[in-house]
């Protein structure tokens, strides 16, 4: 299903007093549910991705996390690599394995920083600049947006 339409299904679901909306388009399923302002959804960060035939968009993925500003705010001066896709960022290559990088360590370009999901798919996330990882600003699990901030190298 093209993004656009997904763009406009969500517009006429804002518009309207429906609380979820569920398209079927051959083997392409989009279901959208409105979440009631000031309600946060419970996302829980150990439990392995759901299997989905088509991607599923729901509208409190695609606004700005809450509490974005403040995290900023605090962010320590340096390089930030942000996410270039959407999807569901892992911080080693399985459950048992050590992170890609910890705070304080040394990388050079090009060393993988982690790993995001996006649609079956696993994408590495490389850094673009040689330094020392001064934070680490998305946890394992966590989904994450396009152009989200993830790691600051100084």
């Amino acid at each position: 299903m093209d993004l656009r339409k997904i763009k406009k299904l969500i517009d006429l679901l804002e518009e309207s007093n429906l609380a979820e909306l569920e398209i079927k388009e051959g083997e392409e399923t989009v279901r959208l549910s409105r979440i009631p302002k000031g309600m946060v959804p419970a996302m829980t960060a150990a439990a392995p991705p759901a299997q989905v035939h088509a991607p599923r968009v729901e509208p409190a993925q695609l606004a700005a996390p809450v509490a974005a500003p403040a995290a900023e705010s605090s962010m320590p001066e340096g390089h930030v690599v942000t996410a270039p896709m959407v999807g569901t960022f892992y911080s080693s290559s399985n459950p048992e394995s050590p992170p890609f990088v910890k705070i304080g360590q040394k990388v050079k370009a090009g060393d993988t920083l982690g790993i995001i999901e996006a649609m079956k798919m696993f994408n590495q996330i490389e850094a673009d600049v040689a330094g020392t990882v001064l934070a680490v600003l998305v946890s394992n699990g966590q989904p994450v947006e396009f152009d989200e901030p993830m790691f600051v190298i100084g």
